[in-house]
């Protein structure tokens, strides 16, 4: 019995002792699996620990970057809007000068300092370059170092035509140097188209006188270059390139683009005067400068188209 038992003992023993080394190696096995997904997981924390850096780096250096454009802009934007305060206080100067213009030289009454031609021969300067054609800005500056009053204007007998001043109230509401429309179509007609008639249709470009538009006229001078010039000294006599007959020509004239002078009569430059002292009223009015009475422009633009027609008949000033 006692041998019996100890071989029992001893055959538990080595089975237990089995058991144990199976249930060992099984726990080996298992903490190299959990070793390696250690490892594994290791790494992956790594990665994210790079990437999570790597996107902080680039957030700050985008958001440093968004700052600096921002500063950039906010720096741009602030210069453009010192400059455009500027422009703001230089153009409401120009605006406030022109409104003095108008007011104190009106085709109705002109301003004989703000107009050269005007004055007497003995008290004007004859300079190069064109009289009519100056810059805005010079006219602007003239307009505002001289305040004058306006020359009173004699009273007249007078009484509005229905259909004209009809016409002119139209165009009053929407004003446009288009001469489609009823009012200037019937001005062109009747006053620009017969004052801007001349003999000589090769050179004033017809009867509608659409080259002499952008006429700019000019007080002859000596020394002055002038292109197709008579041998004669100045003041005497010439051939007007507009009428074609000999007159005492104190003006030339470009016409266009053509970048030639030509010489003209009094009776030319008056007229072509006429015609533009009458447009630069209606250009006055359509950029709103004018601010008087609807009859009142109405009774300037009639004065201005008698001016016309009388130029067209031979009258013009004798200061001319």
């Amino acid at each position: 019995n006692v041998s019996r038992l100890r071989s029992s003992s001893v055959e538990i023993r080595e089975k237990g002792s089995e058991f144990l080394k199976e249930e060992l190696h099984r726990a080996q096995k298992e903490l190299k699996l959990k070793d390696k997904e250690c490892e594994r997981l290791s790494k992956v924390r790594e990665q994210l620990e790079q990437e999570l850096e790597e996107l902080t780096a680039s957030l700050f250096e985008e958001a440093h970057k968004m700052v600096r454009e921002a500063n950039t802009k906010q720096a741009a934007s602030e210069k453009q809007l010192r400059e455009a305060r500027g422009k703001i206080d230089m153009l409401q100067a120009e605006v406030t000068a022109l409104k003095t213009l108008v007011i104190t030289s009106t085709p109705s009454s002109p301003n004989r300092e703000l107009h050269p031609q005007l004055q007497s021969p003995s008290k004007t300067v004859f300079r190069k370059g064109h009289g009519r054609h100056k810059s805005t800005s010079s006219a602007v500056v003239s307009a505002a170092s001289h305040n004058v009053t306006p020359e009173p204007v004699s009273h007249e007998h007078k009484e509005v035509d229905s259909i004209l001043f009809a016409e002119f109230q139209a165009w009053k509401e929407s004003p446009t140097l288009d001469k489609s429309c009823s009012f200037l179509d019937r001005i062109y007609r009747e006053d620009v188209g017969p004052c801007l008639d001349f003999a000589k249709q090769e050179v004033s470009a017809g009867k509608g006188g659409q080259k002499l538009r952008g006429t700019n006229l000019a007080p002859l001078g000596r020394g002055v270059p002038v292109v197709k010039v008579s041998a004669e000294e100045y003041g005497g006599p010439k051939k007007c390139a507009l009428s074609g007959l000999p007159r005492t020509c104190k003006h030339r004239i470009m016409l266009g683009d053509s970048g030639s002078y030509y010489y003209i009569s009094p009776s030319c430059r008056a007229r072509i005067t006429a015609v533009c002292n009458f447009f630069t009223y209606i250009r006055y009015i359509q950029q709103g400068l004018v601010r008087q009475d609807v009859e009142l422009m109405y009774w300037e633009v009639m004065r201005l188209r008698r001016e016309m027609s009388l130029a067209k008949l031979g009258f013009y000033p004798s200061e001319m």
